[in-house]
């Protein structure tokens, strides 16, 4: 029998896939609500699909009403920086004008709880500082700004409707689902591991490592990379969190360790037995030089475990999904 449903915004992407399985698993019924522009109708395994649009507000109210669910777990983003940075009309738009539509059409329906994805992007820049959920907020493109634009939203609607959220901020989520159900594959590829795999199996020419003169030990940037399965694993703790009462929150979900791109490429090699095409561009403009989580509050509170969150499980689960074909339109 199902805990419920869950309407999952984005549940046809990368994450939000992902997000699905570990819902169903726990019992939930998820329902994706997506327009299918970057995300795919095969992913669409583990419960039903809703298309549309969250600009479109008649759409959104008439799946609130059909469904009926009891949270809403909202992916659904434009997530480019490059592209934020060159239209950032888009992002605002899209993310923001859309999201204020969802918080709208649930507040309306009575589905007062709400786990939200955003990103460690609202921090920008803060180099050689472990950041946590109290590290001021400076993102440093659309992208970012966009995002903490639907934080102080949700705790608006908070405020003014009762509306409870988890907000999970997080860093750069890599790997694929163990079992191969799911993975990730967008068109255009931006995620450096999925880069570098198509690389080393002659899809792309080479990797472009963007910068070698950043202030960090060999020149490019630092991330924390945490695994998908450990990632929506921590989501549905967060609804769990909502479902017991325990009001609004704030997580950073991420290792507290960080990699640069030349180390990320190394441990490829070594999963692999490959060598990784590369060559040296230029900066990418809004790059922060390091990003690295402190994540105890999650581990603590929520009791999350990112068991997964190794570089080498993550290129390992990945070069598995990459070897066993993509999703095709």
């Amino acid at each position: 029998m199902s805990r419920g449903n869950i309407l999952v915004t984005g549940g046809a992407g990368y994450i939000g896939s992902h997000a699905c399985k570990a819902l169903r698993a726990a019992g939930y019924t998820p329902v994706t609500f997506d327009n299918i522009s970057t995300g795919w109708e095969q992913a669409v395994r583990f419960g039903p699909l809703a298309r549309g649009d969250l600009l479109d507000r008649a759409r959104l109210d008439a799946v609130f009403a059909e469904v009926r669910p009891q949270a809403v777990m909202h992916f659904a983003a434009l997530s480019l920086v490059g592209e934020a940075m060159a239209n950032p009309g888009l992002y605002w738009r899209n993310n923001v004008a859309g999201s204020l539509n969802l918080i709208e059409a649930a507040v309306d329906a009575g589905c007062l709880d709400f786990v939200f994805s955003s990103t460690c992007a609202t921090y920008g820049d803060h180099d050689n500082v472990v950041l946590d959920e109290d590290t001021t907020q400076k993102p440093l493109n659309s992208y970012g700004k966009s995002k903490r634009a639907i934080e102080d939203m949700l705790e608006d609607f908070g405020a003014s409707h009762g509306l409870r959220h988890v907000i999970f901020r997080y860093f750069n989520v890599a790997g694929a689902d163990p079992e191969g159900e799911v993975g990730e594959f967008h068109r255009p590829e931006t995620h450096l591991i999925p880069l570098m795999l198509d690389a080393i199996d002659g899809k792309r020419a080479a990797l472009t490592v963007f910068g070698t003169d950043y202030d960090t030990p060999d020149g490019t940037c630092i991330r924390d990379y945490v695994h998908v399965c450990d990632l929506v694993d921590a989501h549905v703790l967060g609804l769990k969190w909502l479902e017991a009462g325990k009001g609004s929150r704030v997580f950073n979900l991420g290792t507290g360790t960080g990699f640069s791109v030349f180390e990320v490429i190394a441990q490829s090699h070594n999963v692999t037995n490959r060598e990784v095409p590369h060559q040296i561009g230029e900066r990418r403009a809004g790059d922060a030089t390091k990003l690295v989580s402190g994540s105890s509050r999650a581990v603590q509170e929520l009791g999350w475990r990112p068991s997964r969150s190794n570089m080498e499980a993550m290129i390992r689960d990945a070069w598995r999904w990459h070897q066993s074909g993509h999703y095709e339109r």
